[in-house]
């Protein structure tokens, strides 16, 4: 069975869109992360520079435990479409590759915020085209 995917995400969340012999599916996965808080100046003996170090460390465990479970829903892709605004497509594409799946990445691209609909659309654009 052909399965074919792309997928929309963020630090916050990332939308899957399943694309099969038996139709379409979508899948929303949510980021328990944390969003990251920068500490404006201080010094290292006020405690800042140790306490933003311990929330970096949170935050690369949450962003970790995020990608892991979307890989697990997309690691018996036969080809991957990744697409988002930020890092996250990038930080993702290198977890893939770790993972050996870099060649099932066929596009990875730059998008702003979307719809559901506006994902799966540009999926079905992309793979059906």
């Amino acid at each position: 069975m052909k399965k074919e995917i792309g997928l929309w995400i963020d630090h916050r969340e990332a939308v899957i869109v399943v694309l099969t012999d038996q139709g379409e599916h979508i899948t929303r996965i949510k980021s328990d992360a944390e969003k990251q808080i920068r500490f404006e100046g201080g010094s290292r003996k006020d405690g800042l520079q140790t306490t933003e170090a311990i929330r970096g460390k949170r935050l690369d465990s949450q962003l970790g435990k995020y990608f892991d479970d979307v890989i697990a829903h997309i690691r018996d892709a036969e080809t991957i479409q990744i697409f988002g605004p930020g890092e996250a497509k990038g930080e993702l594409a290198k977890r893939l590759e770790n993972e050996g799946l870099k060649e099932r990445i066929v596009k990875i691209e730059t998008m702003d915020i979307m719809t559901d609909n506006q994902i799966a659309a540009k999926v079905r654009e992309f793979f059906l085209t």
